[in-house]
């Protein structure tokens, strides 16, 4: 016999906890809606040429490939034909370059899907997890203003889902490429190598990014790594200190300048969108280790919970289908790794299973009665009560045994007596209390008993 267990890398929930993902999931897509996001899912799998065109260093080296039984037996050299995604963005350029004459531009677009990475294994690392996701893509430009509205999205998502305060912080690549040239340091892919160790300095600390950046590999003068490591501790508070920081910059070259302006730019209409002074801030450690952003990248993280690190992250990249269309098709987006983020709430004790959304059970004591269950347990559901038949007649013991694992609240009982008085006897397992409602005013009286909880929330 097989032992049952599953795969590593992957989070399985039990019911409690997959309502708490879920209600998760519905808050984040509710959000994205409200900002004019539209829905778009694509294949869990690509075409293995297309998906591993990108640029992406260590994630491409992380990829599963997908391939049939009988593609197996037939194979010849080379790689399968398909592989599983490993992120949203590739599916999303591939979608937008093959699809780029029947959209409206800009593009807004959300979509919330399991993505594939071969991590090594680890607490808190999955190789199957969920990525929610909103891009814009504008044709040929896309104004700045767009990376504005993403901070009031990320705003609005974690206001709602009430896991504590959490600061959105922001930064400017070509902001931090000016300042690289003026060190001197002006190649790309050197400036892109100090930028993915700048990137680090929040999990490495400050020691090993100096003993790395002055070290045989990149060979930065003493004075210039500590200038470099002056720069990054910058850290704003409140929105005229930002403003002020970007002050002190100054000038010197057109890339620095450029990036003061658009995060300047960005800070104002980030105000004018209502966002409270104390939620956001520039931090210039900010960088973000994929190659393709070129100006605004965000994080976010929990105040209280540092050690998470960043819940939702993103940025400006100005061409995202290169690699499909001559079309020039830059964006800016964010994601939430809403596993991984689950995972971690989870463990900090921020998140709970919740209550099963099945309010009712309608219980069955014998069998003659049950057509009149199964018409009440239909008249609860048109009442917008998601409600559960007992279909087979048990000890009303077993049965309230049932519906309190179960997380269900209220078991509806009713006998020759209370059909006759048309009634309903009601058993609350939360207070522990009994009542009885006539079956006309029984819907009404049970969502004003389910509203109660919320009201007293705050919700």
């Amino acid at each position: 016999m097989i032992k049952p267990r599953t795969p590593p890398g992957v989070l399985e929930l039990l019911p409690g906890e997959q309502i708490a993902f879920q209600r998760m999931l519905d808050v984040i897509r509710r959000n994205y809606e409200r900002f004019g996001f539209l829905p778009v899912e694509t294949p869990v799998f690509e075409l293995t040429e297309l998906l591993l065109t990108k640029s992406g260093g260590e994630t491409e080296r992380q990829v599963y490939f997908a391939q049939s039984t009988g593609a197996l037996e037939k194979r010849e050299e080379g790689l399968p034909e398909l592989a599983l995604r490993f992120d949203l963005t590739v599916p999303l350029a591939r979608y937008v370059a093959e699809h780029e004459h029947e959209l409206a531009f800009p593009f807004r677009r959300y979509q919330m899907q399991r993505v594939y990475r071969g991590e090594r294994q680890q607490r808190g690392r999955f190789r199957e997890f969920y990525q929610c996701d909103i891009d814009v893509i504008g044709k040929d430009a896309l104004s700045v203003r767009f990376d504005a509205e993403m901070p009031a999205v990320i705003h609005a998502v974690f206001s709602e889902l009430g896991i504590g305060k959490f600061t959105i912080r922001m930064n400017n690549r070509k902001l931090m490429r000016g300042f690289f040239e003026r060190l001197g340091i002006a190649e790309g892919s050197r400036q892109t190598a100090v930028l993915r160790e700048v990137d680090k300095l929040d999990k490495r600390g400050p020691d090993q990014v100096r003993e790395t950046l002055t070290g045989e590999d990149f060979g930065l003068s003493s004075e210039a790594v500590a200038r470099i490591l002056e720069f990054v501790s910058v850290r704003s508070n409140g929105h005229a200190d930002a403003l002020a920081k970007l002050d002190a910059l100054g000038g010197g070259n057109a890339t620095l300048e450029q990036g003061v302006a658009e995060l300047r730019e960005v800070l104002g209409l980030v105000k004018a969108l209502g966002l409270p002074e104390s939620d956001y801030a520039l931090n210039f450690s900010i960088a973000r280790g994929l190659d393709y952003y070129t100006g605004t990248v965000y994080e976010t993280t929990l105040d209280e919970h540092p050690q998470i690190g960043s819940i939702c992250s993103g940025g400006r990249y100005d061409d995202l289908a290169s690699h499909y269309t001559r079309s020039r098709l830059p964006g800016v987006g964010i994601s939430i790794g809403l596993t991984r983020l689950f995972w971690q709430l989870r463990e900090a004790g921020l998140v709970a299973g919740a209550e099963s959304h099945v309010a009712c059970l309608v219980a069955l004591m014998d069998e003659a009665a049950l057509d009149d269950a199964l018409a009440l347990g239909s008249r609860l559901r048109a009442g917008g009560l998601n409600t559960e038949v007992q279909l087979e007649p048990k000890k009303l013991a077993k049965q309230l045994q049932y519906a309190d694992r179960a997380g269900i609240r209220f078991v509806l009982l009713r006998g020759e007596e209370e059909r006759a008085r048309g009634a309903v006897a009601v058993k609350d397992l939360r207070r522990n209390e009994q009542f009885e409602l006539p079956e006309a005013e029984l819907v009404a009286a049970l969502k004003v008993e389910l509203a109660q909880p919320r009201a007293l929330a705050g919700r």
